[in-house]
């Protein structure tokens, strides 16, 4: 069985908050779709607001120090992100923009991300398409199709809106544990399967 590291970020300001909760329950998702496919999981879960000052302090010096070193680290070795926001002002909160506006572009080079946010209102669920999945496009993530917006009547406000979020939550996951089972780890030791020397000298052409 193969082991998959995740790493979720959730960016909720309040504790509890709807975003953790939103978070939580697509790792956990996640987490079943892998084990439905014969992969293990280990995942790490990173309240931003936890290392906020950290984050502004990289922001400045362009020096990570505290817990957001290893934060980091992790994240450039996860097999597959969840990243999850609150809305403010139509798009995802400062805290989380500087979190990754800290994070080395070429870490999220072809990772597979799954994007979520939460909301007061059904309406700000474009903030998915026009704020969130451009901005993992632009680090040359892959981003999961399906991205999930939870609006405060998704939660508890009736069987039929419990039953879509959770539709969307296991949709989402699906499409992640599927590019995550497909992922190459970045910390796989490249001694383990040596390049052919046949295939090393092609390469040294007249």
């Amino acid at each position: 069985m193969t082991t998959r590291s995740l790493v979720t970020v959730s960016a909720g300001m309040s504790n509890p908050s709807s975003t953790r909760l939103l978070a939580d329950r697509l790792t956990a998702a996640t987490e079943r779709a892998l084990a439905d496919r014969g992969e293990d999981v280990r995942t790490r879960t990173v309240e931003l607001r936890d290392v906020a000052h950290d984050v502004m302090n990289a922001m400045t010096t362009a020096v990570p120090t505290g817990d957001l070193r290893g934060i980091l680290d992790d994240l450039a070795s996860a097999d597959g992100v969840i990243a999850v926001t609150p809305v403010f002002n139509a798009s995802y909160s400062g805290l989380f923009k500087s979190f990754f506006d800290v994070v080395d572009p070429e870490a999220l080079d072809g990772k597979p991300v799954l994007v979520g946010a939460t909301g007061g209102s059904p309406r700000h669920s474009l903030v998915l398409e026009h704020a969130l999945r451009p901005l993992f496009s632009h680090t040359r993530s892959i981003v999961a199709p399906t991205g999930v917006y939870a609006a405060s009547e998704d939660w508890g406000a009736g069987e039929a809106g419990g039953r879509e979020l959770t539709e969307r939550i296991e949709r989402a996951a699906g499409q992640l544990a599927a590019f995550v089972a497909e992922h190459e780890s970045r910390t796989r030791d490249p001694y383990d399967e040596p390049t052919p020397f046949a295939d090393l000298m092609s390469g040294l052409g007249a």
